[in-house]
């Protein structure tokens, strides 16, 4: 016979809040590799949407609309001619490379090759 056990909520290990601020941001799809090509350096956005496959114009317009809010990116604007718009990091977009590296060591161990989640589009 099974002994059922409870425990109050108190008891229950809580997710850290900077842990769920992260992944609010970086747990939605295309926000990583975005943030990956700006590390280099500033990119107009049509050499961005070049740059990741697969991203429609409307999908990376929202996911860099978030990233400015978040603080990681500030969206520059030359009048041109031609009007051309840039993407560069700031401080704190810029200070997310040591972790992204670290994740992506980590992707090479231990993520299997050809791994993707069925993600929102």
């Amino acid at each position: 016979m099974a002994v059922e056990q409870s425990h109050g909520t108190d008891q229950c290990k809580k997710v850290d809040d900077g842990i769920t601020r992260v992944f609010q941001l970086f747990g939605k799809r295309w926000t990583g590799p975005i943030v990956a090509v700006l590390m280099a350096q500033p990119v107009h956005f049509a050499d961005l949407r070049r740059a990741i496959p697969g991203i429609s114009e409307r999908m990376l317009s929202d996911r860099l609309t978030e990233l400015g809010a978040a603080g990681l990116l500030v969206r520059e604007v030359d009048e041109g001619p031609p009007l051309r718009v840039s993407y560069r990091l700031t401080e704190s977009g810029k200070a997310l490379g040591p972790a992204l590296r670290e994740l992506g060591a980590w992707a090479q161990v231990h993520l299997r090759e050809g791994w993707q989640s069925g993600g929102e589009c």
